[in-house]
């Protein structure tokens, strides 16, 4: 089997200093208002619709693009939407210097790809490659051949369900 090795162009979520965000909770993920919503299609739209500065994010992301942000990424309400308006968007997943625990949950279930990356504070910039070897645990920023450690590091079954394309899909 071979190496499952994620690439994708970093887009960070940073504050006016260029600091990453931290506490992103759920509703500013996806708010509340369109939990009606059941189409992956039209959840895209609303992607961080309700983090201040972030309105536009669908429109401004790229697919294949890592949402990169800082720490407790995903508070909040166990809200799945917060995860698939994201896959709707073609992001490649999220890398965090921490991520909640029902969001990371929710992310591995769906076969997301979400890394906590301690060492993730100035690291990363706007359009860098970001490649993550999740047998590793290690995520490489290909501009500046830095390589991060995952913390902690990511679980052979949590690679076993990204494997299978989510839990559900798991035999």
């Amino acid at each position: 089997m071979s190496r499952m090795r994620i690439t994708g162009s970093a887009f960070p979520l940073v504050d006016a200093s260029g600091a990453l965000l931290d506490n992103i909770d759920t509703d500013m993920i996806f708010h509340n208002r369109w939990l009606h919503i059941t189409e992956l299609s039209e959840m895209a739209q609303h992607a961080l619709g309700n983090l201040e500065g972030y309105e536009d994010f669908a429109a401004r992301v790229k697919p294949g693009s890592w949402v990169v942000a800082g720490r407790n990424f995903g508070a909040g309400s166990s809200r799945q939407q917060a995860v698939d308006c994201f896959k709707a968007l073609g992001c490649v997943g999220v890398i965090a210097i921490s991520v909640a625990p029902i969001y990371l949950r929710n992310a591995i279930n769906a076969a997301m790809p979400a890394a906590q990356i301690p060492d993730l504070a100035g690291a990363v910039e706007p359009g860098d490659v970001l490649a993550l070897d999740m047998e590793a645990g290690t995520l490489t920023n290909e501009r500046t051949n830095t390589v991060l450690q995952a913390e902690p590091p990511i679980s052979s079954v949590q690679v076993e369900i990204y494997r299978a394309g989510g839990l559900l899909r798991m035999e």
